[in-house]
């Protein structure tokens, strides 16, 4: 029997795509294995946000090659778009296919019509899955694309202008989902407030989202990243009207400094930002706010950090994804000199960590003694051997109850649960 292997770097977006290449193979009569055993085709679904992903898209190439020298390796995905030449001079590498034609790599495979070439054409593929593999929980893709072009980031170079997904296809693949057994559902998009872009003047997100929640069924709909510019009255009324919606939002700060988000083409100061999370928390007691910081852009001296730990002790998210300038190719920022050395950089990643984890404690100590609900995932910690998951402000819950293997039963599963005890690193509680 013909088979196949996927590996999958970067976001959400992509995931979902894998999932959709992953359905297609089956139906083309292949038989997936994991990706470190040899097999007849590795899809390696590649991301280029960092320099670091690049490098490990090249080493996974050589590690199918080493499996099975005969495999056919198709590269997709963001690296594919615009660095082919780098790829090409990795042994083994038999397609190269942009992320427009990820939904044809079966077909390119069969008619070897791409052979060491790159494919790609300029039309939306959207996809469509119906089931997740692996997961308790299901990504959902609306949007593609992004028009901010924000200095630091090549992902609108590689993903292009800001394309949405018709809505009753979305609207289908959430019923899908939902009658597959998936109790979480998570929006997702390249820059995911901006569907409704191309779409329809009368449509946006909060409209979407009045639709996707009227679906009947005992589930609930998570929103990925969404920038701060989409973080409108509107958006907060239909997240706090819905049972359905989880009371939590991934707004990326960057910096916290007005000098440093100017040259980054970030859309808003300080001040600003601020008013942001104090309106979402006026608006919704309670609601979880997680962000991304950015380390490292080139120019950010010690001052502009200390800006950037002023706003996080100010807005005190609850979770915060640190991660270092990774300079790209073909950005405005890739040209910008003072680049800061890597010593400092891992220094103010260092306080950044602490003050991460001193923000998260002081929002889960409130839930404390509190009753939440739970989506159990499969996957056991690997210290204590206990089952855990997510509530729907994305805070991590142990279940202290769960070391039996009777209690696999809840595994992806809506389970209440009260917290019991909550420290500097994790959250624990009991399934009532």
């Amino acid at each position: 029997m013909k088979t196949c292997a996927f590996y999958t770097l970067g976001c959400k977006v992509n995931q979902y795509e894998t999932q959709s290449i992953r359905e297609n193979f089956i139906k083309a009569g292949y038989r997936e294995v994991d990706f470190n055993e040899p097999c007849g085709v590795y899809v390696i679904n590649t991301c280029t946000v960092t320099e670091k992903t690049d490098k490990e898209s090249r080493r996974l190439i050589r590690k199918a090659h080493r499996q099975n020298p005969l495999a056919e390796i198709v590269v997709t995905g963001c690296y594919a778009e615009l660095d082919s030449d780098e790829i090409t001079s990795t042994p083994g590498v038999s397609f190269i296919i942009k992320n427009a034609d990820k939904d044809k790599i079966t077909d390119i495979i069969a008619s070897k019509s791409a052979a060491v070439g790159v494919s790609g054409t300029k039309e939306y593929a959207s996809g469509a899955i119906s089931d997740f593999k692996d997961r308790s929980k299901a990504f959902l893709k609306i949007q593609d694309g992004c028009n901010n072009f924000c200095s630091y980031c090549k992902v609108p170079l590689v993903r292009g202008y800001s394309v949405s997904r018709r809505e009753d296809s979305i609207i289908a693949e959430a019923k899908r989902l939902i009658a597959k057994g998936f109790r979480e559902i998570i929006l997702t998009g390249i820059c995911l407030g901006a569907w409704g872009f191309g779409v329809s003047r009368k449509k946006d997100l909060s409209a979407l989202l009045e639709n996707i929640t009227g679906i009947k069924g005992d589930f609930r709909i998570r929103l990925s990243s969404i920038e701060p510019k989409y973080v409108n009255d509107k958006l907060l009324a239909v997240i706090k009207r819905s049972l359905k919606l989880c009371k939590h939002l991934h707004i990326p700060l960057q910096s916290g400094d007005d000098k440093i988000l100017k040259m980054m083409n970030r859309p808003y100061t300080f001040a600003e930002y601020t008013e942001i999370i104090t309106n979402a928390r006026r608006k919704i007691p309670g609601i979880s706010v997680t962000t991304d910081i950015l380390l490292g852009f080139p120019g950010e001296g010690d001052g502009n950090f200390r800006n950037t730990c002023k706003l996080i002790e100010k807005i005190m998210p609850s979770r915060i994804h640190i991660f270092p300038y990774s300079r790209r190719k073909g950005t405005v920022a890739a040209s910008l000199p003072e680049e800061v050395p890597k010593s400092v950089v891992a220094k103010r990643l260092k306080v950044m960590n602490a003050l991460a984890l001193k923000a998260s404690y002081g929002y889960r100590r409130h839930f404390l003694g509190k009753t939440t609900e739970v989506l159990v995932e499969a996957e056991r910690d690997k210290e204590s051997g206990l089952l855990k998951g997510y509530d729907d402000k994305y805070i991590s819950i142990m279940l202290t109850d769960s070391a039996s293997k009777e209690a696999e039963r809840y595994i992806s599963h809506l389970v209440p649960v009260r917290i019991q005890k909550v420290d500097s690193q994790k959250t624990y509680g009991a399934i009532i």
